[in-house]
């Protein structure tokens, strides 16, 4: 476990793989930490640099005061790669990772060569959706928001199993101002614009039972950018890489192979 301290914020990071391979880098969901990539480690191709990181507010990255801006999320991770001295990263973004990808890549291509956009949209819910959600969880807690984000999570088959609940224990466990802020950050953000200037090799994954981004919502932002590729999970949600890791590995290796960075 290392901290980067990049300023007003410290992140915190892993690091496995070939500490001179190509980098990969991978940006988890709302209410998850880095631990979100762990099954899918072990299916990798030989020769990356793995690079996972907590954004602010989650895991054991720090909490600065919320709300948080998409900006500022994207200026956390553009410091931290500048710290870690990360060029040409392929960068997988899952949700919310997906919508720092985006931003990333509009202002630093010199850091991102590629996009996976995993179960992520240009622009996720209404602003009105993130303040009900909001406000529910300053009345009750992320509890309050446990049950249902599960099932827009997750497939009927994987929740019929004991092994959500890992998930479920991970995400009441956020720091709640950190979830607040990272809340915010997705509901003032619009990146159709930005995103449909972006020229850059970029694969799209869904989850055909994925509650949160649905499939048509991946593919339309995946259409965005020209030359793009788009591939869809069947039966798996809004956490493929946990539901169906290898598969999920597979995918990433093929598109790693076809541009070149193993």
């Amino acid at each position: 476990m290392q901290i980067a301290d990049i300023g007003n914020v410290q992140i915190h990071y892993r690091i496995d793989g070939d500490p001179d391979g190509a980098p990969i880098v991978f940006a988890n969901s709302l209410g998850t930490d880095l631990r979100l990539w762990d099954d899918v480690l072990p299916h990798l191709p030989a020769g990356l640099r793995v690079i996972r990181f907590d954004k602010r507010g989650h895991g054991l990255s720090s909490q600065p005061p919320a709300p948080y801006s998409m900006g500022a999320l994207v200026r956390d991770v553009e410091g931290l790669l500048d710290f870690l001295e990360v060029r040409d990263c392929v960068f997988v973004g899952l949700s919310i990772g997906g919508l720092i990808g985006q931003g990333l890549a509009v202002k630093r291509l010199d850091q991102v060569r590629a996009l996976v956009l995993s179960n992520t949209a240009a622009k996720i819910g209404i602003p009105s959706i993130w303040q009900d959600r909001m406000d529910a969880i300053r009345k009750g807690g992320i509890e309050a928001l446990a049950d249902a984000t599960m099932e827009r999570w997750f497939s009927k088959t994987f929740r019929a199993s004991p092994r959500h609940l890992l998930w479920r224990n991970m995400m009441v466990r956020q720091p709640v101002d950190g979830y607040l802020g990272c809340c915010a950050a997705i509901s003032g953000t619009d990146f159709y614009t930005p995103t449909s200037g972006l020229r850059l090799p970029t694969l799209g994954i869904a989850g055909s039972e994925d509650g949160s981004t649905p499939p048509d919502l991946v593919r339309e932002t995946v259409d965005l950018i020209p030359g793009s590729r788009f591939e869809l999970m069947r039966r798996a949600g809004h956490l493929p890489c946990v539901e169906q890791p290898a598969e999920y590995a597979e995918l990433l290796h093929s598109f790693l192979t076809e541009i070149g960075h193993v």
